[in-house]
Formats: structure tokens, sequence, C-alpha cells
């Protein structure tokens, strides 16, 4: 169910204790978020986790990736940053800021032991209008990024996430391929707009990365 057009539903699921979508409902049993294990064991699946990629290659993953982001946030027209991308009413203005909210809202998790659903809610500010000033501000948090991972045991500890405790390299896992599933939104956007993206990532560069089938 789409919960953002349909406010009974959303009101249900928050009744489950999952604040914001998307989540997976059996009755009174809910998993929220992206967690294939947590869904398989909902739904009395067989499920293997794949080999986890280590706190290094990650935070290598995530530079590469939000360096791509940043190239196509620059790449928007003015005229076509409020364009909606069709799967919710979020603008590409506010989904280029997101990429890199999301990103440094991992370092600000290690900081304070905490992930609040409100960091990754919040909207580009007004400040950031359009796309070389979000480029800019991505280039500011892959800074702050790099500066965090040069820490000994930078991903190390555990976190309290809205969703539940995650270890920091858990919560490093889900913000890589959460920031590179936006990006794949990025550039679908982008050939909407007839635009083609300036040296977009591949395949292989999200190999090992447990991304959705699908794009929206």
């Amino acid at each position: 169910m789409n919960v953002e057009g349909d406010p009974a539903a959303l009101a249900e699921m928050k009744r489950l204790g999952a604040p914001v979508a998307p989540a997976v409902a059996v009755g009174d049993r809910v998993v929220q978020g992206w967690n294939p294990k947590a869904v398989a064991e909902l739904v009395g699946a067989r499920y293997v986790e794949p080999p986890c990629l280590s706190p290094e290659e990650l935070a290598r993953r995530l530079d590469t990736i939000l360096a791509a982001a940043e190239r196509a946030v620059r790449q928007v027209p003015d005229d076509r940053l409020g364009m909606t991308s069709p799967d919710r009413d979020r603008t590409v203005r506010n989904l280029g800021y997101h990429v890199f909210r999301l990103s440094l809202a991992f370092r600000d998790a290690m900081v304070e032991r905490r992930l609040p659903e409100e960091w990754l809610q919040e909207a580009a500010p007004a400040e950031i209008a359009d796309g070389a000033a979000i480029a800019r501000y991505g280039q500011t948090v892959r800074e702050r990024l790099a500066e965090w991972f040069r820490r000994p045991q930078a991903s190390a500890g555990v976190v309290e996430t809205y969703y539940g405790p995650q270890t920091g390299h858990e919560l490093l896992l889900r913000t890589t391929w959460h920031a590179a599933q936006h990006l794949r939104q990025l550039y679908a956007l982008l050939e909407m707009m007839g635009v083609r993206p300036e040296r977009p990532l591949g395949e292989t560069d999200f190999e090992g990365l447990p991304l959705p089938a699908a794009l929206w």
C-alpha cells in the first residue's frame, strides 16, 4: 500500500510500530525498512545472508557513489528541480539532498550512538536551492566522511536506530546501499528529463550491495 496516499494505512503502520515506510507487516508483527533476513523470518522463508563487504570497502564504495551523485545533481536543469519521483511526493531537489544527508547520518549516528528517523526525513534547506549547491553540500559530506573513516574502528560498536539496534558495520552497509538505490533513481529521473547521466556507475560498482530489484 502507498501509505502516503492512504491515511488509514499510515495510521495502522504507525500503530504496529513502523513510523516510516517501507515496512512489511504480517498480522501484528512488522519489519521496518529493507531487511531481507528479518522479512524472511517474518514470512517463514529460508534466507541465506550473502557475504558482507568489509567496512573499508563499503567506505570506498560510498565515496564513489557520492561522487557520482555529485555529478548527477549538477546535471539537473533548474526548471526540473521540482519534478517528483514516480513513487512518492519527493522532488528531485530533495532526493539529491537526501542522498548526501543520509550518508552523513552514518557519521552522526556513530558519534551519538543513535539514529532517529527525523534525520532521514529532512528536506533541503532554503540555501541549498539548485543542483550546484546540492553538489557542493555533497562534497562537504564526502570530506567529513573521509575524515571520519581515517579514525581507527570507525564503524565499531552498536547504534540504536529507529528500527532497532544495529552494529556500525550493518549501518554502514545499509547507508551504502541506501545511497546507491537513490543514485539509481537519480539516473532514471535524469533520463526522464532527456539528460544522459555523466559517467554513470554500473553493475560492477554496485556488486555485493543488497539492492532491491525494483527501482521505485
